[in-house]
């Protein structure tokens, strides 16, 4: 059940966080630098989302979509490192692509998990952000470096603090269930 892996979705949340600031720290930041800060946090981001799936499954819950994502975040980040010198327009599309398919498969769990848990829309949330901002960067790919800069940034920011947010919540929601059983 995803409630068992809270704590793996409250250190995503953290370290999107972290990256966000990071972002907004050095604003002036070279393309090549937040390639590399990008490709950290997909990476460590797909990690963490196939540990969330590996606690998962051993609850018999449906753990296909979260390490799916796991396995997605892996290859970006990887992809990322490989190629540093990637164009903007190239990086962008990637980025939007990313965010959009995650925020697909957020969204639908957020459907399955309705019927057990409460505040499932902060889930739903989670995932039309991502969307949303794929759009936007899919729509403007010819935006300046530091206008991507400062998305990503804010992008990042949101979906931590919703991360966290959603962490607690399901924290909560699996110690009521300990504490009924």
């Amino acid at each position: 059940m995803i409630t068992l892996s809270w704590s793996a979705l409250a250190l995503r949340g953290v370290l999107a966080i972290i990256f966000g600031l990071l972002v907004f720290a050095w604003p002036g930041i070279s393309l090549w630098v937040l390639v590399l800060f990008f490709g950290a946090n997909a990476l460590i981001d797909g990690v963490l989302a196939i540990v969330a799936a590996v606690r998962g499954s051993a609850s018999g819950a449906r753990w296909w979509g979260m390490l799916l994502q796991g396995i997605l975040g892996i290859a970006t980040g990887i992809i990322t490192f490989l190629w540093p010198g990637l164009t903007t327009l190239v990086l962008l599309y990637f980025i939007a692509a990313w965010a959009i398919v995650i925020g697909v498969f957020e969204i639908v769990a957020a459907i399955r998990l309705r019927k057990e848990i409460q505040g499932e829309w902060l889930l739903a949330l989670r995932g039309v952000l991502a969307i949303v901002f794929g759009v936007i960067l899919f729509a403007n790919p010819r935006a300046g470096a530091l206008a991507l800069v400062w998305l990503i940034g804010a992008f990042s920011i949101a979906l931590g603090v919703l991360n966290l947010i959603l962490a607690f919540r399901l924290r909560g929601h699996h110690q009521r269930r300990t504490a009924r059983a």
